[in-house]
């Protein structure tokens, strides 16, 4: 497999993934919803980032171990289990919890760092991520090119297919909430289903990958 082939048929694969629904979509979504354009982004921003990491770490050989060691695999496991159900459960409390016009704009003034932080932390923490560039990678490594900047541009054209289809969720989401905004009643109402759709979709997904 040359060069070209390989980044294009690894783009073909990660594309199709990133377009199914998941944790990082489900974040990205929500976040948009309850916090807006800026903190969306940075979430989505925080994901890829994250992405970058595991790609090459598993370029470099290092979550292979995710894959050899039962019992590195089993404690990342369930730290990003525990993690994904914590904010699933902050989530549906939000959703129960009676909101106003101000908690908006509560929320928006937390720093998008936060966001970041928060869209970083939760990939970091899905060692599924991992295996699937230790899966992935040596399949589109061709023989004449260096292992990890050929795993670190790969990852990169998943980080920019990831980021389109995170821009189009939240260019989405603004469009709705424009629409919305001469009803605070409904505003509101959106952003709990949210709130609720997401935290249970989180908790959900926990539990999966506790108990996979």
């Amino acid at each position: 497999m040359d060069f070209t082939t390989a980044v294009v048929s690894f783009a073909v694969v990660a594309g199709l993934l990133t377009i199914i629904p998941g944790v990082d979509t489900a974040l990205v979504l929500r976040t948009a919803v309850v916090q807006g354009r800026r903190h969306a982004f940075a979430t989505a921003l925080g994901i890829c980032t994250s992405a970058l990491v595991w790609g090459a770490a598993a370029a470099a050989g290092i979550s292979v171990l995710l894959t050899a060691s039962r019992t590195a695999y089993t404690v990342m496991r369930v730290a990003g289990a525990i993690y994904l159900i914590y904010l699933g459960v902050m989530m549906l409390r939000d959703a129960r919890r009676p909101k106003t016009a101000a908690d908006d704009v509560d929320v928006a003034l937390v720093s998008p760092w936060r966001a970041f932080a928060r869209g970083m932390t939760t990939n970091l923490l899905n060692p599924k991520v991992g295996v699937f560039y230790v899966a992935m990678l040596p399949q589109f490594l061709p023989a004449d090119v260096p292992a990890l900047p050929m795993g670190v541009l790969l990852a990169l054209v998943h980080d920019v297919e990831a980021m389109v289809w995170f821009a189009l969720i939240i260019g989405g989401v603004g469009l709705a909430r424009r629409w919305l905004t001469g009803s605070a009643a409904a505003a509101v109402r959106i952003r709990r289903v949210t709130d609720a759709v997401a935290g249970t979709a989180l908790v959900v997904l926990g539990i999966r990958l506790a108990a996979d």
